[in-house]
């Protein structure tokens, strides 16, 4: 080997050599990074291959059930179903929805919000296009599935009110979750975020909106690489919500709803013993059901653009003058001051000054000499007027709140007006100034600042009738036992006073309600009318002569109200009834109110014979429209209570 050779095989040797080194170092660290990777973060890739493998998807639980005091269903969950679509899954969208709206009936409103949804969500997750289609709507679907990849028909639950409009403004209603509905909760229940999801809007139905909810179930599902379900792995059902027992009767409910016909109205029917609420109506009401559904634009407006107000609850949220249902209030507190006895009287020659100015009754020739027993037989202002000038309104507004004025009752509804029984310091604090003897004149008659809603007004007729501090319970309760109610006065003899007073009311010849009274001595009833005015009569409109209710737009005539009790001498029955510009209480409100009275102390129709004869054939016709119009009852969907 020449001396050239020689070197180049020494420094191939070399290279080769360091060649090797670096290729087992490489390899050395190599090895290094895959112990690592494969020994020592096992478990955490592992975990991380599995977070992807899996998928939860959460199942929606029963809706709780809503049924009277008798089992009857009033808020229930059907089957229902629902069209929806997978973006991943269809090969373009716009075609998918055009084929299937040639299909089934599909607005282009339906086609919009779909869009929406769909770049919300994940592709490959599902968007509802259309909710509660027909069975034969399924079919038609189910049957062209290969030109409408994507497209799915589903089955799920929806709820359904069985009787409509006549619970509307008890039990309310439920509807999609909203972006507001999220943002009042700090940490909303994932099942909110399922695409159109039912919750409480309004009413029982939100009140009681976590009871009814129930908890989500879940399922864990397997997912290839692209999203797409393999296999179901595991799952967890859901829990169904708990079902609501209400005291309402569902008939009386019914009839009282029937009853207030297309008056803007309310009533409340209570049990005078016990509290519970047989009937809590307004009126007019509408069917909650296309809340459900989703209510359309035209159907809304038109709900909201009503004069008389159909989306407000009146029995609770309503907030009226009482008029001169509240003048047993004053009795009482006059009676319990000492500045009168059963005895007493005033000279009403049909106004009262005050501070230079007339307060006038409503009879304008007067009563002449009115004792306790007449001024609240033939409703007299000007003996309220005077006795209240010697009481005070702190002693009346003290026991105005002891017979359930000016608080909320706490019944669980979803809103609740509180009235206002006002005082000089309220004056003070609301309006800046002094309260005047003037405030006091108006405040005895249940005119000026004095608001009370229809219950309200039913647990004060309640208490004047029992002498119990009954307080108002819509929820059934069930393995309690009656508790002793504290008495709501300590003069016995007081309550008798005014109770005989109001019995005059309906049945003494000169009494404001003698032409609704009930003929029946089994169930003679005790009541007051109310007449509260909307606007100030001005001395201009008293010398030109003041203009007839039925001569004034609809919007300025007077509130009608009535309060009564039955049977007198051992009250079961309480009722209340207002009826918003109705004009006279003894003409528009008194009857009503006696009919529901007799329905509810008959359990049902009554007999003619219970009506003065002059009524008779009117309450005849009356029954058998509401025969034909009124939901059959006995032959609907109950549960074992």
């Amino acid at each position: 080997m020449s001396l050239p050779t020689a070197k180049l095989s020494k420094k191939m040797t070399r290279r080769a050599f360091l060649v090797c080194g670096l290729q087992i170092g490489f390899g050395g660290v190599l090895a290094i990074r895959l112990q690592h990777l494969q020994v020592d973060q096992a478990d955490e890739f592992r975990l991380m291959a599995d977070e992807n493998r899996i998928n939860v998807r959460l199942i929606s639980p029963k809706r709780g059930e809503i049924y009277d005091r008798n089992g009857v269903i009033l808020a229930r969950n059907e089957q229902s179903f629902r069209i929806t679509l997978v973006e991943e899954e269809a090969d373009n969208v716009n075609d998918v929805l055009d084929k299937l709206s040639q299909l089934i009936p599909i607005t282009p409103d339906d086609i919009e919000q779909t869009i929406k949804e769909l770049k919300k969500k994940s592709p490959f997750l599902p968007v509802t296009i259309v909710d509660r289609v027909t069975w034969d709507d399924v079919s038609i679907v189910a049957s062209n599935a290969p030109v409408l990849p994507g497209i799915t028909p589903e089955t799920g639950l929806s709820r359904h009110y069985p009787l409509g409009s006549y619970f509307t403004h008890v039990v309310g209603y439920v509807g999609p979750v909203s972006s507001r509905d999220l943002e009042k909760r700090e940490i909303p229940d994932p099942l909110l975020k399922i695409p159109r999801f039912q919750i409480g809007k309004s009413r029982l139905e939100a009140s009681f909106e976590n009871l009814l909810r129930g908890k989500a179930g879940a399922r864990n599902i397997e997912v290839n690489a692209a999203g797409r379900v393999m296999q179901e792995l595991d799952r967890r059902e859901s829990e169904a919500g708990k079902n609501l027992k209400l005291t309402i009767e569902a008939g009386l409910q019914c009839y009282t709803q029937a009853r207030l016909g297309e008056e803007s109205a309310s009533a409340v029917v209570m049990d005078s013993q016990t509290g519970e609420l047989l009937a809590l109506t307004s009126s007019p009401s509408f069917d909650p059901n296309k809340f459900v559904r989703g209510i359309s634009h035209r159907d809304y407006n038109s709900l909201l653009e009503d004069k008389r107000k159909p989306l407000l609850s009146k029995s609770v949220q309503g907030s009226y003058p009482p008029g001169s249902t509240f003048k047993m209030i004053t009795a009482i507190a006059a009676l319990e001051a000492g500045v009168i006895d059963e005895k007493t009287t005033v000279f009403c020659p049909g106004h009262l000054e005050i501070s230079g100015k007339k307060k006038y009754c409503w009879k304008s020739g007067g009563h002449g000499k009115v004792n306790l027993e007449k001024s609240l037989r033939e409703s007299c202002d000007v003996f309220y007027y005077d006795i209240a000038l010697k009481v005070g309104i702190e002693k009346i507004g003290e026991v105005a709140r002891r017979f359930g004025l000016g608080e909320k009752h706490d019944i669980s509804m979803s809103v609740e007006n509180a009235g206002l029984v006002p005082s000089k310091a309220w004056k003070r604090r609301r309006r800046d100034s002094d309260w005047l003897i003037g405030d006091t004149a108006n405040a005895a008659i249940g005119q000026g600042d004095v608001l009370a809603s229809p219950l309200q007004l039913a647990v004060m007729a309640a208490r004047l009738a029992t002498g119990k501090m009954i307080k108002p319970k819509l929820i059934a309760e069930t393995g309690k036992t009656k508790t002793e109610e504290e008495s709501v006065t300590a003069y016995p003899s007081h309550l008798k006073a005014v109770r005989k007073a109001m019995y005059n009311v309906s049945n003494a010849r000169n009494g404001t309600a003698y032409r609704s009274r009930v003929i029946d001595d089994t169930f003679r009833m005790a009541g007051k009318t109310g007449t509260s005015q909307v606007f100030t009569i001005t001395e201009t409109e008293r010398i030109k002569g003041v203009k007839s209710n039925e001569a004034l737009e609809w919007g300025r005539r007077d509130h009608a109200l009535f309060v009564c009790f039955a049977p007198f001498d051992d009250p079961k029955i309480a009722v209340s009834v207002v009826v918003e510009h109705g004009g006279s209480g003894s003409t528009t409100a008194a009857p009503i109110a006696r009919d529901i009275l007799l329905q509810a102390l008959y359990n049902g129709a009554p007999p003619v014979s219970a009506y003065p004869v002059k009524d008779r054939e009117e309450i005849l016709q009356q029954q058998k429209f509401f025969d034909d119009l009124l939901p059959n009852l006995t032959s609907g969907e109950k549960v074992e209570t």
